[in-house]
């Protein structure tokens, strides 16, 4: 009987761009639950609006999210029904929405999906990449050790093709690393999806950059990217990394550098792919060693 007066949490895909692609179960789940947890209540309110649903707004950003999840408990445990959204697409897909859930799952509160758009999904379905096995990257890092580390793990496995988000603001950086590191991959960039002015790019990552600087305006709509790996660009056999501690004394000896001198000089090392704090960490360890 006391299960029965628990509230359902409800994970409702909205549309990524196109409003005509809600579907009819989602437009009936957001009109009848009590609560709707957006990600952002400006952007969902202009999707609601057209949908004629108003009043029902609560803020669940990433920023919030781990104090907001208690109070939504207590709503669904007094019975009532909350409907969590993204700003576009799926929940929780490098979207907040995870520390609700795993909160409801705990207090025993039924979780039910409502399956709908996906950006990454949807990159994925139109690549035209070898999706017998594939992996989601979230967003791709904004470092450029942490990119290169990133792009060794990928080459580690069996898996060719990979999706992941992208800033518009940052796509040229992703293209030019991949250049840059000699990435034997094909790509295909997805921006606007589902808008009126959708455009893929799709090639080796100099050819993409050739497209994205034709296009001009490139930085502009978001960008879901997927990446399939050339199967010869696989790492064959396990290859051992230098530790930091190595590369941090190498600069230090042949640059006649300090501890923090040389964490900058092998930042800078395009065969360097540890990040800055994994480097301090080290010149600290190599500290205690010798003092």
């Amino acid at each position: 009987m006391e299960e029965n007066k628990l509230g359902t949490l409800y994970i409702v895909a909205t549309p990524i761009g196109n409003a005509r692609d809600m579907s009819p179960r989602g437009m009936q789940i957001l009109s009848e639950a009590d609560l709707i947890a957006a990600e952002d209540t400006r952007r969902s309110m202009v999707l609601l609006n057209k949908l004629g649903i108003r009043g029902k707004l609560v803020s669940n950003h990433k920023f919030n999210e781990y104090g907001k999840a208690r109070w939504f408990i207590q709503q669904l445990q007094e019975g009532k029904s909350v409907a969590v959204i993204t700003d576009a697409g799926t929940p929780c897909i490098s979207d907040p929405g995870n520390e609700l859930i795993r909160a409801a799952v705990e207090a025993g509160i039924r979780v039910l999906g409502i399956p709908g758009c996906c950006a990454a999904v949807t990159a994925l379905s139109i690549s035209g990449f070898d999706l017998s096995e594939f992996s989601f990257l979230g967003f791709f890092p904004r470092e450029n050790a942490a990119r290169r580390k990133l792009l060794e793990r990928m080459r580690q496995g069996e898996i060719r093709s990979f999706a992941l988000y992208e800033s518009p603001k940052r796509i040229m950086e992703l293209v030019d690393f991949l250049i840059q590191a000699e990435a034997a991959c094909r790509l295909c960039l997805c921006n606007d999806m589902t808008k009126l002015h959708e455009m893929c790019f799709r090639g080796s990552p100099a050819q993409v950059k050739e497209q994205l600087l034709a296009k001009g305006n490139y930085d502009k709509g978001e960008y879901a990217v997927v990446i399939e790996l050339d199967k010869d660009y696989l790492f064959r056999k396990v290859e051992h990394t230098v530790s930091p501690e190595a590369m941090l004394v190498d600069a230090m000896v042949s640059g006649g550098l300090d501890a923090k001198a040389a964490v900058a000089a092998v930042l800078a090392d395009a065969n360097n792919s540890y990040s800055k704090n994994e480097l301090k960490a080290a010149a600290l360890r190599l500290k205690k060693l010798f003092s």
